[in-house]
């Protein structure tokens, strides 16, 4: 098993699919990778050579911000938004959606499970 950025990547898979097991890689970095390397796209990632994992670690490490410093910087961009007492901020600190989306219905996923107000009834008609 490879492992890469802290990452142990699946070895029966192709390169380009196994690269995006990395936070932060997705499918372009992954292309770009591949590319930089001249790795061909249907190589798997068992029939890499050792020689050609430590380039792609050390291409990742040199030129790509992934797993553990990403998210830190991402979660210090979120707390500057809360520290700064901002709108984003705000709906950070809160829960809610972030993006101007509707909290009217939906928003589930950002507000968690419904709760139930006492005393209140359906109205049938």
């Amino acid at each position: 098993m490879a492992r890469i950025a802290g990452v142990n990547i699946p070895t029966n898979k192709r390169v380009l699919i196994s690269l995006r097991y990395i936070y932060g890689i997705g499918p372009q970095n992954a292309r770009d990778i591949c590319t930089k390397l001249s790795i061909p796209d249907d190589r798997r990632v068992n029939q890499l050579s050792d020689e050609e994992i430590l380039k792609i670690r050390e291409l990742i490490d040199r030129d790509y911000r992934v797993e553990g410093d990403l998210r830190r910087e991402l979660a210090m961009n979120i707390k500057r938004l809360m520290d700064l007492g901002c709108y984003r901020g705000l709906r950070h600190r809160r829960g809610l959606p972030v993006r101007g989306q509707r909290t009217h219905t939906n928003a589930r996923t950002r507000k968690g499970k419904a709760v139930a107000i006492a005393g209140k009834k359906k109205v049938t008609k």
